[in-house]
């Protein structure tokens, strides 16, 4: 009993020196990025309440005379396209959320433009952003790793089962 007592207590430190002299890291290396690209990029947003954008929670709040709710989290996945009309061409899709947490209807959202044709077909940016005047780009995948940059957006048609929304879009990435 003692004799295996004292092999594990052996086997115990054996096994703390071998931890703390490994590395986790690999040796440093010259970072040499490739120049950064500007892209500007234009397209439409097309949404139709109820169908690519549907309300996954919402507060029980009786005092609230808005026509969008207070506290309203909204799951969206709306079709890009390339003009405001409904049979122009899809380059993509916007997948994310929206929470509408402010008194005057504004919203915090996280989505992510997705595109599936040309150029950057299998490519994609990442907002994260509060709704006015523009979205942050904080990230992307494929041809926009890295990005970072400004959505700017306009409502062209608001109603209560569509709205379109137009981008231009400016991404710095690598």
């Amino acid at each position: 009993m003692r004799g295996t007592l004292m092999l594990s207590w052996i086997l115990i430190i054996c096994l703390s020196q071998v931890a703390v002299q490994s590395q986790y890291y690999s040796k440093s290396r010259p970072y040499h990025p490739r120049p950064p690209k500007v892209t500007n990029l234009h397209f439409f947003m097309h949404e139709h309440t109820g169908v690519t954008a549907v309300v996954v929670a919402q507060a029980n709040i009786s005092s609230n005379n808005s026509s969008v709710p207070f506290a309203t989290l909204v799951a969206v996945n709306d079709p890009l396209r390339t003009g405001p009309e409904p049979d122009s061409e899809v380059i993509g899709n916007v997948q994310g959320i929206s929470l509408l947490a402010g008194s005057n209807a504004s919203s915090t959202q996280y989505i992510e433009f997705g595109f599936n044709t040309g150029k950057f077909n299998g490519s994609s940016l990442s907002v994260f952003s509060r709704g006015e005047p523009g979205l942050a780009v904080v990230g992307g995948r494929g041809r926009f790793m890295m990005a970072k940059g400004i959505a700017l957006f306009n409502p062209i048609l608001i109603n209560a089962t569509n709205v379109i929304i137009e981008f231009n879009v400016t991404v710095i990435h690598h």
